[in-house]
């Protein structure tokens, strides 16, 4: 559809990723598996043009089969455009797309934006962030969380298991949903503490299980729940693969348990259990402001090498 001289459409398929990819951002080189793979459809993949010149784009991401997007995972305008309109420009593609893509009346999805760790203190990068978050704001969305992304490369020892732990497989779904129910107690994850404002701990558990951890097709016996000597749970942590990297999917300690470094040893495990599988790397995320398990990832070797910002739509 045209507006003025501004033309709002999705690509007509994988022929145009090249015109979509003409902005950069480090999905790019990810774009043609997912178009391939059904993660992404070129209706969920719209461009803002003017002429030939591509102003901004947007598109979702969610899961192979899926019928509806999951993410708003993309959005760009282009800084060095003459036009003095770029937030304008933004908004009207955003909500454009939004109405042709999604289903009347819904709210949309969660926007996720992959950051520099340092993006605030380069005056650059931060303008470049807070003109797409400007973009959404516009439209009603707010930041719901920033997140660390964390990356552990092979190299640096794994300590060996200690004897206060021992470690086991679990033993089905009703196990981990409960124990998962169980950690919500006191959690520092904002999107946990924002469920139970909606609620209650084991419907939770089981959206989270039934919506993610379900559909890892990586083995389950990579998965490890962490006793005491006698046989009393103190956590679990699940070992995965998404389809794209070796991951720490989820990682908790029951709350009669914490403060005493179980944290460590139940990391340790999940790190070992996918080196062991020779990955090239193991990635893993956690709230900027879950300060106690920054520090185990720290501890453990994994490294800060970007930032994920999260908004959302009431």
């Amino acid at each position: 559809m045209e507006q003025n001289d501004l033309t709002l459409r999705p690509i007509n398929g994988p022929e145009e990723l090249d015109l979509f990819s003409r902005l950069p951002y480090v999905l790019n080189e990810e774009l043609a598996d997912d178009l391939a793979l059904g993660r992404r459809r070129p209706e969920w993949m719209w461009v803002a043009l003017r002429g030939d010149r591509l102003l901004a784009r947007a598109a979702w991401w969610s899961r192979p089969g899926n019928g509806t997007p999951l993410v708003l995972d993309i959005l760009d305008i282009d800084d060095n455009a003459p036009d003095p309109d770029h937030s304008d420009i933004g908004v009207r593609l955003v909500r454009t797309a939004t109405a042709a893509t999604l289903p009347d009346g819904s709210c949309p999805p969660e926007y996720s934006r992959f950051v520099p760790p340092d993006w605030r203190e380069n005056t650059l990068t931060r303008q470049a962030v807070e003109n797409r978050m400007t973009v959404l704001e516009r439209t009603g969305a707010r930041l719901f969380v920033e997140r660390l992304r964390l990356e552990w490369h092979p190299g640096p020892p794994i300590p060996k298991p200690t004897e206060r732990l021992a470690f086991r497989p679990i033993r089905g779904a009703d196990e981990l949903v409960a124990l998962m129910a169980s950690v919500m107690d006191g959690t520092l994850d904002a999107h946990g503490r924002d469920d139970l404002t909606r609620m209650s701990a084991q419907e939770a558990a089981i959206r989270h299980y039934e919506d993610e951890l379900a559909r890892y097709t990586s083995p389950r016996d990579w998965w490890r729940i962490a006793t005491l000597p006698d046989g009393a749970p103190v956590g679990f942590v699940l070992p995965a693969h998404n389809g794209y990297n070796a991951i720490i999917a989820y990682i908790a300690v029951l709350p009669t348990q914490r403060g005493n470094g179980y944290i460590d040893d139940l990391l340790a495990e999940g790190t070992r259990v996918l080196a062991e599988q020779g990955v090239p790397r193991i990635r893993a995320s956690t709230d900027l402001g879950n300060v106690p398990m920054a520090n185990a990832f720290h501890r453990a070797g994994y490294v800060n090498f970007g930032r994920e910002i999260n908004m959302t739509w009431s």
